[in-house]
């Protein structure tokens, strides 16, 4: 077992949480991207031993989080939503170094590349113009809800792996953004499962997909990824601070975001 991916898990369930920020940006800056699709895809291997290994602790490390911090995430978007958003867009912009050295982009990149990253960058940050569905939170889980709440984890579960793309902003999208948020700060139990069976079922289909991909399409595959975190940048802005102090903690946030980025995505050895 891989405890110290309870360490990584909790850093994933965090930005699980909040609308703009991918949970594959984050393995990407853990440096547990490659390893994490190939464990999902891999689950139902001769090997699954091991995968479960790496996927158990990370799994544990994501749930507490989930668990733990749903109230504390609800809580700083409500009332200190331009700071934590200037904490979220430093994380991003500073994975950007990190993604771009994996990729190699001076050595790999052609123009049609460039143009990928332009064109999804561009798609992206259209979605900010994009007026959320503003949906009461369902509280209670009936037939025909519940197959909407399947459908809407595994389609969040499919952003959540790509780095730039974030799952809860999918589901704030289609409108199912308040009633996760609201289970997990409720302990609702049923909406809870309906919605984690279909964030599993989305995982491991999209990870066969995305393995496929940066396997067989490598550099197209990481400039596609590279616009959808630029692209996300235009989305998380949160719009300039009114006043001297909102200004000074919001730069202050920023800059913390840089450095947490920075540390993370620093080379380390197993």
């Amino acid at each position: 077992m891989k405890w110290k991916n309870i360490y990584n898990g909790f850093f994933m369930g965090i930005s699980d949480l909040i609308p703009g920020v991918s949970g594959g940006t984050i393995a990407f800056i853990l440096g547990i991207y490659d390893e994490l699709l190939t464990s999902i895809s891999g689950l139902f291997s001769r090997n699954w031993k091991k995968h479960i290994g790496f996927l158990l602790p990370l799994g544990i490390g994501i749930g507490a989080a989930l668990l733990l911090l749903s109230k504390v995430i609800k809580y700083l978007l409500e009332h200190h939503y331009q700071p934590t958003q200037f904490l979220f867009l430093g994380l991003i912009i500073g994975v950007l170094p990190f993604i771009a050295k994996q990729a190699d982009i001076k050595r790999n990149f052609k123009a049609g590349h460039f143009l990928l990253i332009l064109v999804v960058g561009i798609l992206l940050a259209s979605t900010a113009f994009i007026k959320p569905s503003d949906a009461t939170p369902i509280t209670e889980l009936t037939g025909a809800n519940a197959i909407g709440l399947f459908l809407a984890g595994w389609a969040g579960s499919m952003a959540m792996l790509l780095p730039g793309i974030s799952g809860s902003f999918i589901l704030l999208l289609i409108g199912v953004y308040s009633t996760a948020i609201t289970a997990l700060s409720d302990l609702n139990l049923p909406i809870i499962a309906v919605i984690g069976a279909g964030v599993i079922v989305g995982l491991i289909v999209s990870s066969k997909a995305i393995n496929y991909l940066l396997t067989h399409f490598t550099h197209a595959t990481f400039a596609f990824i590279i616009g959808l975190i630029l692209g996300s940048i235009v989305i998380i802005f949160p719009g300039v601070p009114m006043n001297a102090a909102s200004i000074v903690f919001c730069i202050v946030t920023f800059i913390a975001g840089l450095v947490i980025a920075k540390l993370f995505s620093s080379p380390r050895k197993d």
